[in-house]
């Protein structure tokens, strides 16, 4: 009796895996592709910021108007 109940969660467990593995496969890949933004070095002060944020002057990346200012 014990036996059949252990084979019947193992095949449903088996089942419930092949059956959404594929959606779990496209939410991991969606994940993978919301991670595209670059860092890049202030040249000033070494730290390192977003080039969405960064504020570009002469081909160079900068943090702040602080940094831009005191290059």
């Amino acid at each position: 009796m014990v036996l059949k109940v252990i084979l019947v969660i193992a095949v449903a467990f088996l089942v419930y895996v092949f059956l959404f593995k594929k959606t779990r496969e496209k939410e991991i890949n969606k994940k993978d592709e919301m991670i595209t933004d670059d860092m890049v070095e202030c040249p000033t002060c070494k730290t390192y910021v977003s080039k969405k944020e960064a504020i570009v002057s002469n081909g160079k990346f900068y943090c702040s108007n602080e940094c831009l200012l005191n290059k």
